[in-house]
């Protein structure tokens, strides 16, 4: 393992402002609001933030506040985050991060969850962290082979813990982050204390009678799904037929990875007018100068086609899991584009330890609303004990 420290050359910044100051605008006749994609007129001024008043020099800096790492795993370079909590008997714990997160979604949580006795919470709930960048995103950079499937993920996330001595932990997820470490707690039971998610999809089976004690609110989050389906993911059907053929303008134009990654902070978060509504932009762009600055648009594009087969767009669905070994906890976030059903959660999840519904946040809930995400977790390390 060697430490690593983000240091982005000059030339690069220079290279992103040389671009977006020439980006080639397309027509826009037509005033649609967010129906069909972003506004021109808010992407413009937020390029042009991005461009003039942005600082990622204070961006870098704050993400190397915290030690950061890389290894080599099943031939792939892994960046990892790793804060170890002052508490000696602290929880470890593996974050997994999904599409387009990165890291950088959690820098707001970190402190609190490593040392909850400085934030005025209980020092038993204090989490060792492990933050890794998926193979093929961000800072771990394009892997060298493809075949990147979450069940290879899962794999490697176990190495590492491994290899940084841990050898009981909490998996916690969000995104295809959740369905990797589900994977993770399938794979290594007798490593895993516990499951935690921010994001389930609970799609009924098909049999009539799992509808019919429903209520009308469980079937307006079914409704949720098929509206997910409709007109939602257009970005994942592209990821996982043609990803390399999208790479090219994303990796080519910032203000189409911006384009790109915006799209989803307004559709997935608590968000009103812009994603500005319910993440702060500084944090947004962080988050997508990481994958311009890696060029990572097409290798993290990649990971969709590698994993096609157990996506919700594919057209004949995965095998449904075995029960999970492990105990579950679940933190619901009403403007996720997909909620769960507990009904149908618990006829696959028989342990749930946890189940908290929040009125308010989004898909990216550590970024959205950080005290509410850590909170669950301090929740959650009390369930697990009681």
């Amino acid at each position: 393992m060697e430490p690593f420290r983000i240091d982005i050359p000059q030339v690069a910044l220079d290279d992103l402002n040389r671009r977006l100051a020439a980006t080639r605008w397309p027509a826009d006749p037509v005033d649609a609001g967010w129906s069909r994609g972003v506004p021109q007129a808010y992407l413009q001024e937020l390029a042009t933030y991005w461009q003039t008043s942005f600082d990622w020099r204070a961006a870098e800096a704050k993400l190397n506040r915290f030690p950061q790492f890389t290894t080599t795993i099943d031939g792939a370079n892994i960046h990892f985050i790793h804060v170890r909590s002052p508490e000696a008997d602290a929880t470890p714990m593996i974050v997994t991060h999904g599409w387009p997160g990165s890291p950088a979604e959690f820098l707001d949580v970190i402190d609190q969850l490593t040392d909850p006795r400085a934030h005025g919470g209980d020092p038993t709930e204090a989490y060792h962290l492990v933050i890794p960048t998926l193979p093929g995103f961000g800072f771990s950079g394009p892997t060298p082979d493809a075949g990147w499937t979450f069940g290879r993920v899962a794999n490697a996330w176990g190495e590492l813990m491994d290899r940084l001595g841990y050898q009981r932990y909490v998996a916690q997820g969000g995104d295809i982050g959740a369905w990797i470490s589900e994977i993770l707690a399938h794979m290594r039971p007798d490593n895993v204390i516990a499951l935690h998610v921010n994001f389930l999809v609970t799609p009924p089976s098909g049999d009539p009678a799992e509808l019919a004690g429903l209520a009308e609110a469980d079937f307006a989050r079914l409704g949720l799904l098929t509206r997910y389906a409709d007109e939602l993911s257009g970005y994942m059907k592209l990821q996982a037929t043609r990803p390399r053929t999208l790479s090219y303008a994303l990796t080519d134009s910032p203000v189409g990875q911006l384009a790109w990654i915006a799209e989803k902070f307004k559709d997935w978060t608590d968000s009103d007018k812009t994603p500005d509504d319910a993440v702060d932009r500084d944090h947004l762009l962080t988050n997508v100068a990481i994958y311009w600055f890696t060029a990572t648009a097409g290798s993290s594009a990649d990971f969709y086609f590698d994993n096609a087969a157990m996506l919700p767009t594919a057209s004949t669905p995965p095998p449904a899991a075995p029960p999970l070994p492990v105990p579950l906890g679940v933190a619901v976030f009403p403007h996720d584009p997909a909620l769960p059903i507990r009904a149908l959660a618990e006829a696959r999840y028989p342990r749930i330890a946890h189940w908290a519904e929040y009125d308010r946040g989004g898909h990216f809930a550590a970024m959205e609303e950080p005290d509410l995400f850590v909170g669950d977790l301090r929740e959650f390390a009390r369930a697990l004990r009681r």
